[in-house]
């Protein structure tokens, strides 16, 4: 049995401080696109924030429209040459992402690796992919990292992905349809893999099909009315290719949001495909886990992704 007490000492990154440094190093944030973005021929839409809570910090925002995808590019104090791409939720009628660096960022940023936060698309704003348009922006994402791994000392061979909630859908379908035309390409950086060499999906959304189905994710996604074919498609569980990113999941079972079966569905499906994989499922979490618990004790899960990560190349 996996207690709290051998999590906690499988995990030495985690049961680290997860104080930010007392200095927060300035981020660069940059566009994902040289011009408009793919598939944006008569998109009206405005980048567009709002406060999360009347009462939270000044970069507790979200997206509710975004007409410029942008990386937060969240350097490493001393990088050793790993990077992240950080994958937001939302919901798909939004996107939780502050511009000043999120905490998570910083801590994985403070034991030396880079971190790159996706602002990406929503489909409600009329883009021509519809669904795939955040698709497009993670592979995008993922192939500028790789284009500028010198410039941000990183080894472009060790570039993992994580994301949470609805950025954890996004994220499994990053990591299984990595190689998925879904625009033209516009540059060098497109000849490049988009492919994740590690994943982690954190209280995810997975599949659309009914009840396990997040209602909010699947409504942004395919609408009122969506075909099987549609449901298919989109449930990030399906058709797990062979190369599929070594995958772990975690969830908390007090999940009010997302039910914790999506995970279990998408571990169920990394295994049968063959595919490394982990499941964490903690009792208390809600939908979220913290960097720190609330009696003050380093929650595990940044420390064993790191572990698990680390196993596959990252």
């Amino acid at each position: 049995m996996i207690t709290r007490r051998t999590l906690l000492a499988a995990s030495a990154a985690a049961t680290a401080a997860a104080a930010l440094p007392a200095r927060a190093a300035p981020i660069e944030r940059l566009p994902l696109w040289p011009g408009r973005p793919p598939g944006g021929e008569g998109v009206t839409a405005r980048d567009a924030w709002v406060k999360r809570s009347p009462n939270g910090g000044d970069d507790d925002i979200a997206w509710p429209h975004v007409a410029t995808p942008m990386l937060n590019v969240v350097p490493a104090e001393r990088p050793d040459g790993s990077a992240l791409l950080l994958i937001p939720g939302g919901g798909y009628t939004r996107v939780a992402l502050g511009r000043q660096g999120s905490a998570i960022s910083r801590h994985f940023a403070a034991r030396g690796t880079t971190v790159f936060e996706l602002l990406y698309r929503l489909p409600h704003d009329g883009w021509a992919a519809g669904p795939d348009a955040p698709l497009q922006d993670a592979q995008r994402a993922m192939r500028l990292i790789r284009a500028g791994a010198a410039r941000w000392k990183i080894d472009p061979a060790r570039v993992g992905a994580i994301g949470f909630s609805a950025g954890g859908h996004l994220t499994a379908r990053l990591g299984s349809r990595a190689g998925l035309a879904t625009y033209a390409p516009i540059d060098a950086a497109d000849q490049l893999s988009a492919r994740p060499v590690a994943l982690g999906l954190f209280f995810p959304v997975i599949t659309l099909r009914t009840p396990e189905a997040h209602g909010g994710s699947r409504r942004e996604l395919l609408g009122a009315s969506p075909t099987e074919e549609q449901i298919r498609r989109f449930s990030a569980e399906r058709d797990l290719p062979a190369d599929m990113p070594p995958t772990l999941v975690a969830h908390a079972a007090d999940d009010p949001v997302v039910p914790p079966a999506n995970s279990l569905l998408m571990f169920a499906a990394l295994q049968a495909a063959k595919i490394p994989s982990e499941l964490m499922v903690f009792e208390k979490g809600g939908h979220g886990l913290p960097l720190v618990d609330p009696d003050g004790t380093p929650h595990p899960w940044p420390g064993l992704f790191a572990r698990f990560a680390r196993r596959h190349g990252l």
